[in-house]
C-alpha cells in the first residue's frame, strides 16, 4: 500500500521574489540562492530567470510576471523532489490566504496589518456591503500550477467562516443596538448571515469554476473554524453551502488547526458525503519521542472521534512552528498509531500539520522529505 502524501499550506516566498515585487534591491546571496534552487531542482531556463534577476531591481509588469512564474515553478518542483503525491506552489502567487482573497471580492475595505504569526502580517478589513465577487479568483492561478507540475494538482481557498471571522462587520452587524435584551441572538444572527453570504456569493462560485477547470483536489482552509464554541453548526452550515452541487465533482478537503478540535464534534458528522477528508494538525501538540502506544502519541488523542465517520482522515505528522526535522521513524510511529486507532489504513492522508511557510526552504525539503520516507517505513511495516 501506499499513503498519498502533501504539504497542507504554504511555503516560504524566495527572497528574490519577495523584493522584486517590494522593490527593494536584490542582493548577491538573493542571486546565489536562485541559482543553487534552481540547480537542485533542476529549472530549465534558469538561466532565464537569472538575466531577469540581474536587473537587481526596478523590475517591469512583464519581469515580474516571469519572476513570479519562476518562483511557482521552484516551489512546485521542491515539492516533487521531496516526493508528495499531490502538488501546489505554496502561495508564491498569493499574498496570503486572507488578504489574497478578500482583495478580490466587493464590498471590503481595508484597515490595516494585523499580525497572525511568527512576525508574519496580513492587511484586516471591513465587510461594509454586501460582499459580491469580482471574479473567481484562483482559476488562473490553477491552470498556471497544472501546466507546470508533473503530479496531481490541489488548490487550497480560504472557507467563509474564516474570512468572516477574520475580518470585521460593519454591514450585517450595522443596526444591532448595544444594550438590548436580545443583542446576543441578534449578534450570532447576523454574523451567520455574513457566513453564509460570502459561502454562497464567494465561495461557492470559486469551487465551482475550479471544478468547471478540472481541479480534481479543492482544500477548503478554515483555521477559525473552532474558534467560537457556539457557532460550529454556523461553520459546518458555510463549509455545506461552499461546495453545493459541487459534490463529487472532485475531492474536497477541509483543513483546520490549532484550536480546541473537541467543539466539531459530533456537528462536524454532518458533513459526510460532501467532504471527502478532513485534516487536523497534530504533531504540533505530540511528543518527538519514538512509540506506538496512547501515551507514545498524546497529540494524535482526538483520532478516536474518527473511528464513527466516513471521513478521509489528514494526519499532521510535521510541526510547521519548528525547525526540528522529524526523522522517518518519528513519522512512521505517528502514521501507524492512527492506522492503529482507525483500523483502516487506506483512510489516511498524511501532510504537514499546516503550512510550511515559517521555515525555510531548506528545513521545509528535508522535512517534506523524511515525511516521504517515514510514510514509506509505515507501509512497509504494515
Amino acid at each position: 500500500m501506499k499513503f498519498i502524501t502533501h504539504e497542507i499550506g504554504s511555503l516560504a516566498k524566495p527572497g528574490w521574489r519577495v523584493k522584486a515585487f517590494s522593490g527593494a534591491s536584490l542582493t548577491d546571496e538573493d542571486l546565489q540562492e536562485a541559482e543553487s534552487w534552481g540547480e537542485c531542482l533542476e529549472i530549465p531556463e534558469r538561466e532565464k530567470l537569472a538575466a531577469i534577476l540581474s536587473k537587481r531591481q526596478a523590475f517591469s509588469s512583464e519581469e515580474k510576471a516571469e519572476i513570479m512564474r519562476f518562483a511557482s515553478f521552484y516551489a512546485i518542483r521542491l515539492l516533487e523532489k521531496a516526493g508528495l503525491d499531490l502538488v501546489w506552489d505554496g502561495e508564491q502567487h498569493r499574498v496570503e490566504m486572507y488578504e489574497y482573497a478578500v482583495k478580490h471580492i466587493a464590498g471590503f475595505t481595508f484597515q490595516g496589518h494585523v499580525r497572525s504569526f511568527d512576525n508574519k502580517y496580513y492587511r484586516k478589513a471591513s465587510c461594509v456591503e454586501r460582499p459580491e465577487l469580482k471574479a473567481p479568483y484562483h482559476v488562473d492561478e490553477y491552470r498556471e500550477i497544472a501546466r507546470l507540475a508533473k503530479k496531481q494538482v490541489k488548490i487550497p481557498l480560504t472557507g467563509a467562516y474564516t474570512i468572516v471571522d477574520w475580518s470585521y462587520d460593519e454591514y450585517f452587524s450595522a443596526l444591532l443596538v448595544p444594550g438590548k435584551e436580545t443583542i446576543r441572538e441578534e449578534r450570532h444572527q447576523a454574523r451567520k448571515e455574513f457566513a453564509t453570504a460570502v459561502a454562497e456569493q464567494i465561495i461557492y462560485p470559486n469551487v465551482k469554476a475550479l471544478c468547471e477547470e478540472g481541479a480534481g483536489y479543492i482544500q477548503i482552509d478554515e483555521p477559525a473554524a473552532a474558534t467560537r464554541r457556539m457557532e460550529i453548526d454556523d461553520f459546518v452550515n458555510a463549509v455545506a453551502i461552499s461546495i453545493g452541487d459541487q459534490v463529487g465533482k472532485a475531492f474536497f478537503t477541509l483543513h483546520i488547526c490549532f484550536s480546541d478540535y473537541r467543539w466539531l464534534f459530533p456537528k462536524i458528522n454532518d458533513l459526510q458525503g460532501i467532504l471527502n477528508e478532513i485534516h487536523l494538525e497534530y504533531a504540533n501538540r505530540d511528543s518527538k519521542e519514538p512509540g506506538v502506544s496512547a501515551e507514545s502519541r498524546p497529540g494524535y488523542a482526538i483520532l478516536s472521534r474518527f473511528k464513527d465517520n466516513t471521513f478521509k482522515v489528514g494526519l499532521g505528522v510535521l510541526d510547521v512552528h519548528s525547525d526540528f526535522i522529524e526523522p522517518p521513524e518519528l513519522v512512521r510511529d505517528r502514521v501507524l498509531y492512527a492506522c492503529e486507532v482507525l483500523g483502516d489504513p487506506e483512510r489516511l492522508f498524511v501532510a504537514s500539520d499546516c503550512g510550511l511557510r515559517t521555515r525555510s526552504w531548506d528545513v521545509a525539503f528535508k522535512k517534506l522529505r523524511n515525511m516521504v520516507e517515514g510514510c514509506r517505513l509505515a507501509a512497509n511495516r504494515l
